[in-house]
């Protein structure tokens, strides 16, 4: 940290609990110059180091003053909102995290705290130069405008060279002023432009203008088919939250595929909203932490990190595609932001609007029975819903490593031949999931995972989706030592993409994947590649299933809807569901009604039947009443125990002892442990314990009881995981 940035203010006496950014517990007690409220900023003395903290409340008074370090308030005396420390509290209580590593997250640019510097730029001075050259007379015509311009920027509007900027500055033509380190964020006008609502829209979005004109806590889903312009919806709701002077968080469950949605905010509110992701530059990140800590980032869309941004104004909160797994965080913090996004709400007294067209069934249960309000978009904007199809493919095999049946050829053959697009969906990386020796059956298995290695053909490799090992594809069997004996087993999207390119040579395509598409820039490329008609066929993983718009892809071919179901787990139906459901919600979104064809061999399944009936909500009461004889959440509740360590016995003789020592309780059970699906990742073995209680009973509590007893050696890792979305 840099100290000299940090400056503090000096000071004597009173003392606080300072809460700072590490794996700790809780506060501890330092000194301080003066009452501070909760939530200031202090830099405090650990050991040889001074630390960014947080002054959380009163000290516990168990330090002697001899011993008590002091902390001082940084320059400036900034803050933490108090409505973020105490969701801050919140969220460790219930995910069962130490406080400490949670404000970590709430602290992701340290440096926004930082005062703030200058940038030189120059403005039309009194001078002119003896010299008028058309290149200066070109710089100087720009600058009469009186914007101020950093000298790069002025030699690009006025196409002309640096030296011809430093020219006029040092003849006075142009004088130097100073700007703010970072240009202002655009300030969204809620009256920029006026969508034209269908009278179902209209209804829709007067309910959420009025919980968010509330200014109090509601929760809302909004609940529409695929193409029913719910996006457009809740933006009236966004432009209620400015016009009543409040701040608005977008969050979507994958950032980097937003490209028409910042278009489509733009043309609404005039400007794009303030982005917050993994992917930002250090600068960036520090630009819109300040923006919104200072109330001047009015819309911030990010991921699910962007919700523990330092809001002190936030009016609403809306979580897009709310059903989708991303929005669970499964290593460090553990936590689900959706669920947190309602809670944030909740502590900030303001709405929150959970969007989906195929909504997770505790969002679903909470919204029928009440908990919820419950607004329905139940048609499309403008075209009808897609004709969805099950082919058996029992009843069209085709040659043996063909992978693309009869009649998907056929349509794709026709959509083509009428200038239309199309969309093969596989859920599956790479080549082939799995590689084995003809010979001796071996499988190729990575050597830190209990994971099959995933074919890569276009590389040459074989990868590990869960540690990224890698290594290239050998020329014979490391088990029998056979030559050329390995055969790839079961198709990934670039199989597909083979076959596809062989039945049809002409045709563009493009594989869309997070191996093929590395970052936001080249996702949103392949958006636009497709927007623009450049593209005849995307072939794709579930990264081309959500939200996207494209107006002439008519066609969707899912190569293998058994997929979904490899695994089992208590949420295997839903997920499968909600992802066909999507990546059906893709085609005929325009004039002409789409078509969707699913292979399966199995199309007696409730999901798929489900699917080709169009009947969602019956899948989701067979669901709910699977659920609710389960005891499973919604109707019950879960945690998760996870051990994990290089000594695979140390840690299995630990989860015996640590089961043996659970405490009886009514209404939970301890069931395990068990080796985990996955039962060594990353080199380390994992066991799993699994809390099951009925939903009246406190599972937090019960966990401290239990585990703050427990000793567990230092060689092995125990990670809690309240409300599992996997089991893996």
């Amino acid at each position: 940290m840099n100290k000299a940035a940090l400056k503090p203010r000096s000071g004597t006496v009173p003392r606080a609990g300072v809460l700072l950014p590490l794996p700790l517990s809780g506060a501890y007690d330092y000194a301080i110059g003066q009452e501070l409220p909760r939530g200031s900023l202090v830099v405090a003395p650990l050991g040889p180091r001074d630390v960014l903290g947080v002054v959380w409340g009163k000290a516990d008074g168990q330090v002697a003053d001899a011993r008590l370090k002091t902390a001082e308030p940084l320059a400036g005396y900034p803050r933490l909102p108090e409505k973020l420390c105490d969701f801050i509290d919140w969220v460790a209580r219930y995910t069962f995290n130490l406080p400490g590593n949670v404000l970590a997250m709430a602290l992701r640019s340290r440096s926004a705290f930082e005062p703030e510097t200058t940038r030189v730029a120059y403005v039309r001075g009194e001078a002119t130069p003896a010299r008028l050259t058309p290149a200066r007379e070109r710089a100087l015509r720009i600058a009469e405008d009186g914007l101020a311009r950093t000298p790069a920027a002025l030699a690009e509007e006025a196409n002309v060279s640096a030296a011809v900027v430093r020219g006029l500055i040092e003849t006075g033509a142009l004088k130097e002023v100073a700007l703010p380190e970072f240009d202002p964020v655009p300030l969204p006008d809620p009256a920029f432009a006026h969508t034209a609502l269908n009278s179902e829209q209209i209804v829709a979005a007067s309910a959420l203008r009025e919980g968010v004109a509330k200014k109090a806590f509601s929760a809302t889903l909004l609940d529409g088919v695929t193409g029913s312009g719910k996006t457009e919806t809740y933006f009236e709701a966004i432009a209620e939250a400015l016009a009543c002077g409040k701040q608005a968080l977008i969050l979507l469950p994958e950032i980097a595929l937003t490209v028409q949605f910042l278009d489509r905010f733009a043309a609404r509110f005039g400007c794009r909203p303030a982005e917050w992701h993994s992917d930002l530059s250090q600068k960036e990140r520090k630009r819109i932490y300040r923006a919104v800590l200072k109330g001047e980032a009015r819309v911030v869309v990010g991921a699910r990190s962007a919700l523990f941004l330092p809001f002190s104004e936030l009016g609403l909160i809306v979580v897009d595609e709310e059903h989708e797994q991303a929005f669970k965080q499964e290593e460090g913090v553990i936590y689900h932001a959706r669920d947190m996004a309602v809670v944030r709400a909740r502590i900030e007294d303001c709405a929150v609007i959970l969007s989906s067209a195929t909504p997770s069934l505790e969002t679903w249960v909470n919204a029928t029975t009440g908990k919820y309000a419950h607004v329905r978009l139940a048609n499309r904007h403008a075209a009808v819903m897609p004709d969805v199809r099950l082919l058996d493919m029992r009843a069209h095999r085709g040659e043996p490593g063909s992978f693309i049946s009869t009649p998907l050829r056929e349509a794709l053959a026709v959509a083509l031949a009428s200038g239309e697009q199309a969309m093969l969906f596989l859920n599956r990386r790479g080549y082939a999931p799995l590689t084995l020796c003809e010979a001796c059956g071996h499988k190729m298995i990575c050597r830190n995972c209990s994971a099959w290695l995933v074919e890569h053909r276009y590389h040459r490799k074989l990868i590990c989706h869960h540690c990224g090992f890698e290594t290239a594809t050998p020329s014979q069997c490391p088990q029998c030592g056979a030559a050329h004996s390995l055969v790839a087993c079961g198709p990934g999207v670039e199989r597909v993409a083979e076959e596809f390119a062989r039945i049809f040579p002409q045709a563009r395509f493009a594989i869309a994947s997070s191996d093929t598409l590395h970052g936001p820039l080249e996702t949103q490329a392949a958006i636009r590649a497709m927007m623009k008609h450049e593209i005849d066929v995307v072939i794709g993983t579930q990264i081309v299933a959500k939200g996207h718009h494209f107006p002439q892809l008519t066609l969707v071919g899912v190569i293998d809807a058994d997929l979904g179901g490899a695994g089992g787990g208590l949420r295997a139906r839903e997920r499968t569901f909600h992802l066909l459901h999507q990546v059906s919600g893709r085609a005929g979104r325009a004039e002409k009604r789409g078509l969707v064809l699913i292979q399966t061999r199995n199309p007696d399944d409730a999901v798929l039947k489900a699917l080709a009936a169009g009947d969602r909500d019956a899948f989701y009461e067979q669901e709910r009443e699977f659920r609710e004889r389960a005891h499973a959440p919604p109707f019950g509740r879960l945690a998760a125990i996870i051990l994990s360590g290089y000594e695979s016995g140390t840690v299995r003789e630990t989860a015996r002892a640590l089961a043996a020592a659970a405490p009886a309780a009514r209404g939970l059970k301890v069931w395990g442990p068990t080796p985990a699906f996955y039962q060594i990742l990353r080199g380390r073995t994992r066991e799993r314990l699994l809390v099951q209680a009925e939903r009246n009973v406190d599972v937090q509590a019960y966990l401290h009881v239990w585990l703050d007893a427990a000793r567990i050696p230092n060689g092995v890792r125990l990670t809690v995981d309240v409300d599992p979305v996997s089991f893996f």
